[in-house]
């Protein structure tokens, strides 16, 4: 499985705006993909729920996990939006 740590970089963390945007490109890249804090159970990526609940605040780290043959372009894809200010674009 691949896998990438990230930092989340939106000013007030994965609330609901970020949250939704990060959804949105996970379901567009079509793949499965989880997401949990480090240590914690991974969770589906795609779903609003399992991202609010991470409560992650902004320098938080994340981690992303695919096992899909695209894994690391996906990976990288999710990772470099979630490292971006989504509140201040």
């Amino acid at each position: 499985m691949a896998t990438r740590t990230v930092v989340v970089g939106s000013s007030v963390g994965l609330h609901a705006r970020p949250a939704a945007l990060f959804v949105a490109a996970v379901n567009e890249a079509a793949v499965p993909v989880t997401i949990c804090k480090p240590g914690g159970t991974p969770g589906p990526a795609n779903s609003m729920l399992t991202i609010m609940a991470l409560g992650a605040r902004h320098g938080d780290a994340v981690e992303l996990g695919c096992e899909a043959p695209n894994a690391d372009h996906v990976l990288d894809t999710l990772a470099a939006l979630l490292e971006r200010d989504l509140d201040a674009e």
